[in-house]
């Protein structure tokens, strides 16, 4: 890698976000790594706009690591429900009791200390480190792949573990000496809003004279990763059934999909389904299709007052209780709408 690329992209990138990065962010301008843990895995795979309430509604509850580390797994999944990605939230309160009980309460101050804590990555363990303790160690979160996969037209495929340890290596090499934390922000907000996935606006990109695959003529060639899951297809069927006023739950099994979470009775088919009515006629509800990271899914819904001799494992709840239980987003949705 050139010396020069080297010197001016850190730079470039800490000027650039002086003056045109995002400042107001409410995790931002604070050296708590309480907050800065927080906010950084629930923007994993996630987007600003749909973290912001999220962020603020759990720091409103949990003010400090150690409030979070005392509450249920089950308060914690009610308050996550609708952020998806349900594993952050188990691997966010396994973290917070594993600093409450393992550290005294505090963070540890390095890279490789944070990632001792469950749930905590490399780059994840990196941001706090630099946003928090000034450590000189580089990020490589998904946007930031694609700023310097496309800057450095990298070739390699990042399907490949070989690869992307070239990556991250030259992402160490590029950390400027100076300003890491801004640096490191600046790279952020580059991916967020400048070196978009499809569309990157070249025109007003702070590193386009040092960008290679711009150079080349098509950016978005960059980055490289020929590893395609092949996307499944699901179908389920769910009971909602009601008794005076009561609506019955069952608790997910403690991995897989939505684990841990609060659903409605759920059936392979609609047979199945049916039966468990014990001949009660349900109405039939118009069909969800939703889809997750590996497969789509289409669940169907039969609701139906609560026939006598219901064999149906779970627990009552009333209506007006239903936003205590940590329920999957599709099936807030469906409720709010009935």
């Amino acid at each position: 890698m050139p010396e020069a690329l080297i010197e001016d992209f850190g730079r470039t990138v800490v000027a650039w976000q002086k003056r045109h990065g995002r400042h107001t962010l409410p995790w931002q301008n604070t050296r708590d790594p309480y907050r800065v843990w927080l906010s950084e895995v629930m923007l994993q795979q996630t987007q600003v706009t749909t973290v912001l309430g999220y962020y603020e509604r759990f720091l409103a509850r949990w003010p400090q690591v150690t409030d979070l580390a005392a509450a249920t797994l089950d308060e914690v999944l009610a308050q996550w429900a609708g952020l998806g990605y349900y594993s952050r939230a188990r691997n966010l309160h396994a973290c917070a009791k594993a600093v409450a009980e393992l550290h005294g309460g505090e963070f540890p101050r390095s890279a490789a200390g944070l990632q001792t804590l469950p749930g905590i990555g490399r780059s994840t363990a990196a941001a706090i480190a630099a946003f928090c303790f000034a450590e000189r160690v580089a990020i490589l979160d998904g946007n930031v792949k694609r700023v310097l996969s496309r800057v450095l037209a990298f070739e390699g495929d990042l399907a490949r573990s070989a690869a992307e340890k070239k990556l991250w290596d030259h992402a160490t090499a590029l950390l400027p000496e100076h300003d890491v934390d801004r640096y490191t922000q600046g790279l952020m907000d580059l991916g967020a809003t400048v070196c978009g996935a499809r569309s990157p606006d070249c025109l007003i990109c702070p590193v386009q004279p040092l960008c290679r695959g711009q150079h080349q003529g098509d950016p978005t060639r960059f980055p490289i990763k020929t590893k395609k899951l092949k996307r499944g297809q699901r179908e389920n069927w769910w009971l909602w059934v009601e008794r005076q006023g009561q609506v019955l739950l069952q608790q997910r099994p403690a991995t897989g999909v939505w684990a841990g979470l609060w659903t409605l009775p759920m059936f392979d088919d609609e047979g199945s389904a049916r039966a468990a009515l014990a001949g009660a006629t349900p109405e039939t509800l118009p069909r969800i299709q939703h889809a997750l990271t590996h497969f789509d899914w289409v669940l169907h819904t039969l609701r139906a007052e609560a026939p006598d001799g219901l064999a149906q494992n779970g627990c009552w709840v009333a209506r007006e209780k239903l936003a205590d239980y940590a329920l999957p987003a599709p099936l807030k949705k469906l409720i709010d709408a009935r």
